[in-house]
């Protein structure tokens, strides 16, 4: 990511009302909740080559949709599915 930290990125950013954000230099642990999910995406659903991008964005809307959200168990959730974890959330 060098790129996003160039001040022409950043200031056109900035004048399309985006906040920029980073994390620091070599440390995952700033966004470990998306660098975990993105290490299960890529081992349970991106492990090979998709024949185009439509198929890569379905192949991933699908697991995200269809398996990731209402099905896949998180221990941190009370091994609950990441639906039924806000379902239960809401009714409380």
């Amino acid at each position: 990511g060098s790129q996003y930290a160039s001040h022409d990125f950043r200031r056109t950013l900035t004048a399309l009302g985006f906040v920029p954000s980073m994390s620091r230099k070599a440390n995952c642990w700033d966004n470990a909740v998306a660098e975990s999910f993105f290490a299960t995406l890529k081992n349970e659903e991106a492990t090979g080559v998709y024949p185009s991008k439509v198929a890569a964005h379905a192949g991933i809307a699908n697991y995200i949709h269809g398996f990731y959200n209402p099905t896949r168990r998180h221990s941190a959730l009370g091994n609950r599915s990441p639906n039924n974890y806000a379902r239960d959330q809401m009714a409380a």
